[in-house]
């Protein structure tokens, strides 16, 4: 039995790989996706091999990341419940897609990963492999062993020697990669008790950021940013600046209580700066290149595509019918959006489209003008009027 792993190199991840071997009595391949989690890898590949990996895997999946789930769901302005930008929900489609990709190239029929039976992973793992493999089989070990939390998972490690030093040691969960840091699990869950101090590693604290603004200029090519003050980039280096920028500057940072798709509640803390900035500027860019209609329709279906996403169905017919949407929409969408950022904020200082734009000065305009007749605008008040004076006449004649 060939089992490929789905691998972080922390605790979870390093139990499960010596318990399927010994319960299984399997050969497991630990498969590393870099999504953009930095200095982890390295150590993590070390310590795969020494917990009886037959082999690691570590494949660079950040311009996928990027290309294919990041900057499709910036088209979408696609937020979780107003104020998460899933950062982690994206990551994992990326993820699942390059951990199937390694089974079929090693002719492996099952899969693993360490995700809880109470978190919403499982499900984004599991649906993305069966839409991509309806056969593939899949070990999910906290949901089969005896385990109950961090503390059984040490002795555990301890008793069998294993290489922890791949593992985070905070007294929570962080999971990071190129879009994001989350934090969870341990003291953050008192969603009463504050984030502990200097437990941030993407952005400065706001109270300590610079006290001089600094402006960003971002440019768009149907709703897909491809340049950050005239430089032109590839989605990770033009990710990578704008984290850089809005790290410095304390942008991003939510501490939010969210409803997982399994019914509980869970308090997540996130830091997004790159892609804060990012969704600020794409609806400035939005706002004088877009149809008033076609983008109230668009900010309805935004809030589904969001839900859609977290819930794990990436590779649903229903998402990628919505993505058609979305980037249908975003065809219009190119121009500039100049921004301030400034402790902690993010705010538009200019937005302009050389080619799209709807916006025009000439109607716009509160000085005199040749093209709009504002006696016009009586009759569009009398008739929008009309059904709330026909309410307003019954209702007075009812003695209301």
């Amino acid at each position: 039995m060939k089992v490929v792993l789905a691998y972080s190199g922390g605790l979870d991840t390093s139990v499960i790989l010596h318990w399927i071997r010994e319960t299984y009595n399997a050969e497991v391949v630990a498969y590393m996706a870099d999504v953009g989690q930095g200095g982890e890898v390295e150590a993590a590949r070390q310590a795969a091999i020494e917990t009886g990996a037959s082999e690691i895997i570590v494949e660079d999946l950040r311009e996928e990341f990027a290309r294919d789930c990041i900057f499709p769901a910036l088209r979408a302005n696609a937020v979780y419940e107003w104020y998460y930008l899933m950062g982690t929900a994206l990551a994992r489609p990326v993820i699942a897609r390059g951990l199937m990709r390694a089974a079929k190239r090693l002719g492996a029929d099952t899969i693993a990963h360490g995700a809880t039976g109470k978190g919403n992973d499982q499900i984004r793992f599991e649906l993305a492999a069966y839409a991509l493999q309806p056969d593939i089989r899949i070990i999910a070990p906290w949901r089969k062993w005896e385990f109950k939390g961090r503390s059984d998972l040490m002795a555990y490690a301890q008793e069998h020697n294993l290489n922890l030093a791949a593992a985070p040691k905070p007294e929570y969960s962080m999971d990071a990669n190129l879009m994001h840091i989350s934090y969870e699990g341990g003291v953050l869950e008192d969603p009463w008790v504050g984030p502990p101090a200097g437990m941030f590693r993407m952005t400065t604290d706001p109270e300590a950021a610079p006290d001089t603004p600094e402006l960003v200029t971002i440019r768009f090519e149907q709703g897909t940013p491809v340049a950050v003050n005239g430089e032109e980039l590839g989605p990770v280096e033009l990710v990578e600046k704008l984290n850089q920028l809005g790290g410095r500057h304390g942008i991003g940072r939510i501490d939010i209580v969210e409803n997982r798709f399994l019914g509980m509640k869970s308090r997540g803390v996130y830091e997004t700066p790159g892609c804060t900035i990012l969704l600020h500027a794409h609806r400035a860019v939005e706002s004088i290149t877009l149809d008033r209609e076609v983008q109230h329709l668009r900010d309805e279906l935004s809030p589904k595509f969001a839900a859609i996403v977290y819930n794990g169905l990436w590779f649903s017919p229903e998402r990628e019918a919505l993505q058609s949407f979305m980037d249908s929409v975003q065809e219009r969408v190119n121009g500039e959006a100049r921004m301030k950022l400034y402790k902690g904020r993010v705010s538009v200082e200019g937005r302009r489209s050389h080619t799209h734009t709807l916006y025009d000065e000439k109607i716009a305009t509160f000085e005199a003008d040749e093209v709009y007749n504002q006696a016009d605008a009586g009759g569009f008040i009398r008739l929008q009027a009309l059904r709330l004076r026909t309410m307003g006449a019954k209702r007075i004649s009812e003695g209301e």
